[in-house]
């Protein structure tokens, strides 16, 4: 009669074990996975509305966008229109035009869990449609002589320039989907139509040329993510 309640203690017994035994061989997966927001970028540079509220004879305004293509990398475009009175010695002029930048931007950072931040490098080609109108200069061809004033207006339109630029910037997402930027521009003058007589020394879009064609620029941006997926 004892031996029955046994037998059944180690049925009991031999059937927990086995269940255990074979959960234990089933793979644990891990159920955390980790989806990175893939959509267009678009904003605009605060810059250029701050320089306008400061110097009145300049107005300046740029869009800017992005797309994620993979994790790391990004397409991105900048396109704008630019007014500019520009005064240096013995001459004054304003210059007018469109521009566009497209390139790509590959981002370096590491983000933690949850984070979608970016320190990046990048490129852009640039191309400007603009005209020059010369709106005064002096001749001084002769110390022993006085200066001649001439305040005849050249304009020159039609004018195109392209450049190229090595780009390293930052973006923070601050908000959900919205990121504050900062980036810096080296730019280097592949070419550009020069008006007769007048060199061009600010081109939309690629801004002051200094010597050997060369300039520098930078951007604040306010952009908002519209996002298509995840994954």
């Amino acid at each position: 009669m004892k031996a029955k309640p046994m037998l059944k203690y180690c049925i009991s017994l031999f059937l927990v074990l086995s269940a255990l035994a074979l959960s234990a061989q089933e793979p644990i997966q891990d159920t955390l996975v980790i989806k990175h927001k893939y959509g267009l970028r678009i904003g605009f540079d605060m810059y250029g509305p701050i320089q306008n509220a400061i110097t009145p004879k300049r107005k300046s305004y740029e869009v800017v966008a992005d797309y994620r293509l993979s994790y790391r990398l990004f397409i991105a475009a900048e396109m704008g229109n630019t007014d500019n009175l520009t005064k240096v010695d013995y001459m004054q002029f304003n210059t007018t035009g469109n521009y566009i930048k497209a390139g790509v931007d590959y981002n370096s950072y590491n983000n933690w869990l949850g984070m979608d931040n970016m320190i990046y490098f990048g490129a852009r080609i640039g191309y400007s449609n603009f005209s020059q109108e010369l709106l005064s200069y002096t001749i001084n061809a002769n110390p022993f002589f006085d200066e001649i004033p001439i305040d005849t207006p050249q304009k020159f339109d039609n004018l195109t320039a392209k450049w190229f630029e090595i780009v390293f910037g930052i973006k923070a997402e601050t908000l959900n989907n919205l990121y504050l930027g900062f980036s810096f521009r080296s730019k280097f003058l592949i070419s550009a139509d020069e008006p007769t007589n007048f060199k061009n020394l600010y081109i939309p879009g690629f801004d002051r040329v200094f010597l050997n064609d060369t300039g520098f620029g930078f951007n604040y941006t306010l952009s908002y993510l519209i996002p298509f997926k995840k994954k």
